[in-house]
């Protein structure tokens, strides 16, 4: 992935460019110390990530993130926890609280490169959904998905990924648009960022829904709707 970074302090930047280079995946081909030669930059040249810092002189982060085209990923890079919240408002990927750890920095790769390979795949279109199922349009073909076969789905900026038995969908619609149009009390809605099939769920705890091999976190605000709806009772 091209990536690059925005930050106006030179040891913050040279920072960045350490963590950045213990990762092949990331390709670093630019810095800059303010968002205006950031922005030429990006109107000839490839990027699929931007570190980005929030508190910048002149257009700050938080503004530049509006401008920044949807498919190019935004990881926002700070001293301040307050702007944790604004920030996802922006479809950033996540937020790094500086100094930044080797290994909370990996966490944050792993998790950029995963949704620049999925946003990579063919897209496919939510045509229609039923009661039982749902159609989606990919390949000039109608595809039948069986809510059955569905495991979870994820949001991912501007697209939910659907996750079956054996596939992942990518359709461009956003997490709480298809919650509204499946059935509610089938699919349960448990973090900003996940819905999980009932049918599907294994085991679960007060933090986390286990689905086959796959740990989906249940965000705070969450927990006192999915306790409710899936066992009829309050935490």
């Amino acid at each position: 992935m091209n990536c690059i970074v925005i930050d106006d302090e030179p040891l913050a930047r040279v920072g960045m460019k350490e963590l950045i280079s213990n990762f092949s995946v990331l390709n670093q081909v630019g810095e800059f110390n303010n968002t205006s030669n950031a922005d030429r930059f990006l109107n000839d040249n490839k990027v699929d990530l931007i570190f980005l810092d929030i508190e910048i002189p002149g257009v700050d982060g938080l503004e530049f993130a509006k401008t920044i085209a949807p498919e190019i990923l935004i990881i926002f890079t700070t001293a301040y926890k307050e702007y944790a919240v604004e920030s996802y408002a922006f479809n950033a990927i996540d937020y790094l609280l500086k100094p930044i750890l080797l290994s909370r920095f990996e966490k944050s790769v792993t998790k950029a490169t995963k949704i620049h390979q999925l946003l990579s795949l063919k897209k496919s279109e939510v045509k229609n959904i039923t009661k039982e199922y749902v159609f989606i349009k990919a390949d000039r073909r109608y595809y039948k998905v069986l809510f059955q076969k569905i495991l979870y789905i994820e949001g991912l900026k501007d697209y939910v990924v659907i996750h079956t038995d054996n596939d992942k969908i990518i359709t461009a619609m956003n997490l709480k648009t298809i919650h509204q149009k499946l059935p509610q009390d089938k699919f349960i809605r448990v973090s900003k960022s996940y819905i999980v099939n009932s049918i599907a769920i294994e085991s679960f705890d007060r933090h986390t829904v286990f689905i086959q091999k796959n740990e989906i976190p249940i965000g705070s605000v969450y927990q006192e709707a999915f306790f409710k709806q899936y066992l009829g009772e309050t935490l």
